[in-house]
């Protein structure tokens, strides 16, 4: 008999605080077999595009497909490194420059594969989920990221 695991929510309202991070990798202090942890924090920029500011960005998915490719990306990241536990969280709606929109955590006995297991989840991320940016700039008008 096979069990699948239990697919994680991954997106959340809004920013991800500081308080939300510190929070997780709190809880993993009693976990003693962990030897390592690696973490991407993904931030909005306050970029200048053709002389306007970006002020914030509107993120939007198609959930149900980017939850399922989440699972996807978590569950071969699990069967390629030696990794004890793994949270990925998302936003959805609007996050102001300078705020968390994207929060990676793996653990793993070994630092190598906390390593290399966290830029490997980024980047598939980056390539395969289907979530979209809005870039609002401080005049209002806006324009779609590209995802890079």
């Amino acid at each position: 008999m096979t069990t699948e695991k239990k697919k994680k929510t991954v997106f959340t309202a809004g920013p991800i605080s500081s308080a939300f991070i510190g929070d997780s990798i709190q809880k993993h202090t009693t976990k003693t077999t962990i030897g390592a942890h690696d973490i991407f924090l993904g931030q909005v920029r306050a970029d200048v595009i053709n002389g306007k500011t970006v002020c914030c960005i509107e993120y939007t998915a198609e959930t149900e497909m980017a939850e399922e490719t989440f699972h996807v990306i978590r569950e071969d990241a699990f069967a390629k490194y030696n990794l004890t536990c793994m949270h990925i969280y998302h936003s959805l709606g609007k996050v102001n420059a300078g705020e968390i929109c994207l929060f990676v955590f793996v653990s793993s006995p070994h630092r190598n594969d906390a390593f290399e297991a966290c830029r490997y989840i980024v980047e598939r991320i980056k390539k395969e989920v289907p979530i979209w940016g809005k870039e609002y700039f401080e005049d209002d008008s806006y324009q779609w990221k590209s995802n890079n």
